[in-house]
């Protein structure tokens, strides 16, 4: 990867992350070049490809097939119901799809963004009152919908963000699994390969349209057609990295959080649960929300990942608390493409093009000083 700056005219910065800003202003990247880190990283996203394509999988057949079916009760079945499947469920020998929807539902209850505003506008009200009343019209359902006429909307809104949900992962999972094939060639060397990858895949997806639409009956209804304007970079890259990265929510039944304390923010925007914060050891222990992804990922370790992990002084016994420290290095990586795709001025020479560039990278790291980027330096 090429230095952000050409050449810098700027002093040292004073910021307390100076060091890797630093670096991010060299062609480095959040996370440190070493060769750990970087077998690390690219043999966690090789499994994580693997089940993002799963989660991807299931959240799309929801959004097209559970169409406001109130009891979904075999939605994870992905359509095939089979009594050997059922006791697999209930074994819960199965990927875990309750993690897919605890990220939609946290991109859902953050919003903030051209896909929230739209799910607002009339326009949206219009197109989801028609399929409404197409999946409901002569049933018992419609007089719910007539006493309580905003319920079935808000699921249809929810219905929306598992769609664009699994459009997203759907890119990165394909991507995920090319940067293992090509690591695998001997293409990948560097962390700032890995970095560099990434953004390239985020750039050609970037203005891939976002959009929405179920067969009702034989007839579609358009729910985000392609002209309201929504684009995979914007309008879902960007808002997952703030709801899940960034944001989340605290990890309930595992530390009692003070409101009046201000341990809880008042809001939202203040929110600090994400993945880039989250402690590896509760992450790897049960009743927490990530544990299940982990679980996951135990499924798909390639080889060289696994014996690395042996060779530490646990062996594999806190297997998914070690998943969780490589799944974290690795999405420092993909933050740091998110943070140079979106820079104000690649490549810039130009003296005020770069405090503009510094100025941003500083305010990424403002947000960052308190997350787990100093403990992986």
């Amino acid at each position: 990867m090429t230095p952000i700056m050409q050449t810098l005219y700027l002093p040292p910065s004073t910021h307390p992350l100076a060091h890797i800003l630093d670096r991010l202003e060299n062609g480095g990247a959040l996370l440190p070049e070493t060769p750990e880190n970087l077998l690390e990283v690219v043999g966690v996203l090789k499994s994580y490809g693997v089940v993002i394509g799963a989660y991807h999988r299931n959240l799309t057949y929801v959004a097209d097939h559970q169409f406001l079916v109130l009891f979904p009760f075999f939605k994870y079945f992905n359509g095939t119901v089979t009594f050997k499947k059922l006791l697999k469920h209930w074994w819960h020998d199965r990927i875990n799809y309750e993690f897919a929807e605890y990220c939609m539902k946290a991109m859902f209850w953050h919003g903030g963004t051209a896909l929230d505003a739209y799910l607002d506008s009339p326009e949206f009200s219009e197109r989801a009152g028609k399929a409404i009343v197409a999946k409901v019209g002569g049933s018992p359902m419609s007089a719910i919908h007539s006493l309580f006429p905003d319920f079935l909307p808000e699921q249809v809104r929810l219905l929306a963000y598992y769609s664009a949900l699994g459009q997203f992962w759907n890119v990165m999972s394909e991507m995920f699994l090319n940067l293992s094939d090509r690591y695998d060639q001997g293409e990948i060397k560097t962390i700032a390969d890995v970095v560099d990858h990434v953004l390239q895949g985020l750039v050609a997806a970037a203005n891939q349209p976002i959009t929405y639409a179920v067969n009702i009956k034989g007839k579609t209804y358009d729910i985000i057609p392609e002209s309201v304007g929504l684009k995979f970079l914007m309008d879902a890259a960007v808002p997952y990295v703030e709801a899940v990265f960034f944001r989340s929510f605290p990890f309930f039944g595992t530390v009692s959080y003070n409101a009046q304390a201000g341990q809880v923010p008042h809001e939202q925007a203040g929110f600090n649960y994400g993945v880039l914060y989250a402690d590896p050891l509760p992450v790897g222990g049960a009743g927490i929300p990530p544990t299940l992804l982990m679980q996951d990922m135990t499924h798909y370790l390639p080889d060289y990942l696994r014996q690395f992990y042996r060779k530490g002084l646990r062996g594999e016994d806190d297997l998914r608390v070690k998943i969780c420290l490589s799944f974290q290095k690795s999405m420092f990586c993909v933050t740091t493409a998110a943070i140079l795709g979106l820079m104000p001025h690649p490549g810039a020479t130009d003296l005020q093009q770069q405090q503009a560039n510094r100025q941003y990278l500083e305010g990424w790291l403002d947000r960052l000083v308190d997350s787990r980027l100093i403990s992986i330096q």
